[in-house]
């Protein structure tokens, strides 16, 4: 008796919630208190084309994107947040929002597990860092293939984009997994939307150019992938007295990034590269690059190093939710595996 009354009650909670996200989906950027016909059309061809988009941009940048005024602009954003009911809400709400997060399985059960038990999780950055070789782009690349697999397989049924900024993009070797896991090669390599980033500004325009694909070619976007986050930055910023602007820039991209995984649920995996720390005498000197700035901003953080032939090791160095821990994996030709 005391079951089917909870399971009445859950259902009914269920139900709320969904008419409430049925009426701010009716919501229109016009609806808005403050915002004319002019002014949505100049918001929706810059790609403002929800309340969401609108309510979780800074009043800066919205500003600088428009011409609004600063004032005007954190008005309209004031109003969206309103309307949206953004506000304080219990821990449980935040538990039955985190059921829609998503998975994408690494190919590895030990990584997997490493990482929670179903592998890369939506609404969150995954980073993954080591030294050339350790396996960063072959899991990228084994992400951006087991996305497009049914859910019940460890996929989200869904597409990628790809953000290449050290040339290491193969298709011929997205072909070799998709055929690993039984997937049409080309069917494939057509679901993964790629971009070569040629300097750090370029890098951070192809992220911005994200809900375009979304909202105007209807892609089903469920990972992004930034191979590497760093390479463009670490080469153009050289010396000290670059370092806070480089910084600046960095924590944009990141914060950027993160807006777009809670926007859309999506999955977004980032490879960083590491340096040796010369004033380190015990342990290892390996370290990422990019500061407190991007650990902070990485909801998970992987450190990979090299083993005996095809096996990988991998090392949770930092997680909201998960103890620090070890996975060992291989990279073989069929992908990433136990």
């Amino acid at each position: 008796m005391e079951e089917e009354l909870f399971e009445g009650t859950e259902e009914s909670t269920n139900e709320t919630q969904s008419k409430e996200e049925n009426e701010k989906l009716k919501l229109s950027l016009r609806d808005i208190p403050g915002v004319g016909e002019k002014t949505a059309e100049k918001l929706e061809e810059l790609g403002y084309t929800d309340l969401m988009s609108i309510a979780v941009m800074p009043a800066a940048q919205l500003s600088e994107d428009t011409g609004l005024g600063s004032a005007t602009a954190q008005k309209i954003i004031s109003s969206a947040r309103k309307m949206l009911k953004m506000n304080f809400v219990t821990g449980e709400d935040l538990l039955n929002k985190r059921k829609k997060v998503g998975y994408i399985t690494t190919g590895s059960k030990e990584l997997d597990n490493l990482l929670g038990g179903k592998g890369i999780e939506t609404q969150a950055i995954t980073e993954f860092f080591g030294q050339f070789g350790s396996g960063k782009s072959q899991t990228a690349f084994q992400l951006a293939v087991n996305v497009q697999l049914p859910k019940e397989k460890g996929g989200l049924d869904g597409d990628c984009v790809f953000i290449d900024t050290e040339k290491t993009f193969r298709p011929e070797r997205i072909m070799q997994l998709a055929q690993a896991v039984g997937m049409d090669p080309k069917k494939a390599l057509s679901r993964i939307k790629v971009a070569r980033a040629f300097s750090s500004d370029h890098q951070i325009l192809l992220a911005e150019k994200i809900p375009e694909l979304i909202e105007k070619e209807n892609l089903n976007v469920k990972l992004i992938v930034v191979d590497s986050l760093m390479g463009l930055f670490r080469s153009e910023y050289i010396g000290r007295g670059t370092l806070a602007t480089r910084q600046q820039k960095i924590n944009k991209h990141l914060h950027f990034l993160q807006r777009l995984a809670d926007r859309y649920n999506l999955a977004v995996y980032i490879c960083n590269q590491v340096m040796s720390k010369p004033d380190m005498f015990f342990g290892d000197p390996t370290q990422a690059i990019g500061g407190h700035i991007v650990g902070h901003a990485s909801t998970y953080r992987v450190y990979l190093r090299k083993s005996k032939g095809e096996k990988r090791i991998a090392r949770l160095i930092d997680s909201p939710c998960l103890p620090e821990g070890e996975a060992v994996f291989r990279v073989t030709a069929e992908g990433v595996r136990d």
